[in-house]
């Protein structure tokens, strides 16, 4: 548990580092303006949040990495339509392996993802929702492992419920934070720095609460998803 724990700090600390660098280049080399226009006449289109949830699909199939997709969702459609937006598409993605899941079958899942399959399948179907909890923690392939879940007999309720759990900290942070990236390249202020910063702190902070309550639970039932460190 605690080198699951280190992998999620290190992800996320690279992900921040991304955005940053990023942000700086952008800052020297495009025009905040235009790209603030741009993004505003995206954000008001009515077709937004289908768009978005299909590319989340659609990409999270070709195992694009979904920490990528929240951030350029946050990018997109700044920090506060930018996480409802990024959630949105998370889960459906994750009902699309989910669903993918549940076709393919749990024997077939097995041959392909090999011994850890049966693992994850005993934690899932004895703890639900607490050990999608659980699993949400591990940086994994986020397709991948919705297959997996899929193919387990835990009820899709429970899948949802988990991964809101798991996920929606993370997802408000990090597409929070990256939706200020605008303002940041053209108006990098006290004001909007600590905006920005509130809006990583603050639901990381709630996610760490959640996170100790939840996983001390888990220890006490012994949820082991057989899966990571």
């Amino acid at each position: 548990m605690e080198r699951r724990r280190v992998r999620t700090i290190v992800v996320t600390l690279l992900a921040a580092a991304a955005i940053v660098a990023v942000a700086e280049t952008a800052r020297q080399r495009a025009d905040p303006q235009a790209v603030t226009a741009w993004f505003a006449s995206l954000r008001n289109a009515w077709y937004a949040l289908p768009l978005v949830v299909v590319a989340f699909a659609l990409l999270g199939a070709m195992l694009v990495p979904v920490m990528l997709l929240i951030t350029a969702t946050g990018i997109a459609f700044g920090p506060w339509l930018g996480p409802l937006y990024a959630m949105a598409g998370s889960l459906v993605s994750g009902s699309v392996g989910f669903g993918l899941g549940r076709w393919i079958g749990r024997e077939r899942v097995e041959r392909v993802f090999g011994r850890q399959v049966p693992k994850l399948n005993r934690a899932l179907n004895r703890h639900g929702t607490l050990a999608v909890f659980v699993i949400r923690k591990i940086p994994l392939p986020f397709m991948l492992v919705n297959i997996a879940i899929g193919a387990s007999a835990v009820r899709y309720r429970d899948f949802l419920f988990g991964t809101l759990l798991g996920m929606t900290a993370a997802v408000v942070a990090l597409a929070g934070f990256s939706g200020t990236f605008v303002q940041l390249v053209s108006n990098p202020s006290a004001p909007v720095i600590a905006a920005s910063l509130a809006l990583l702190a603050v639901p990381l902070a709630i996610a760490w609460a959640l996170n100790v309550v939840l996983v001390r639970r888990a220890r006490r039932a012994h949820v082991k998803t057989g899966i990571g460190g």
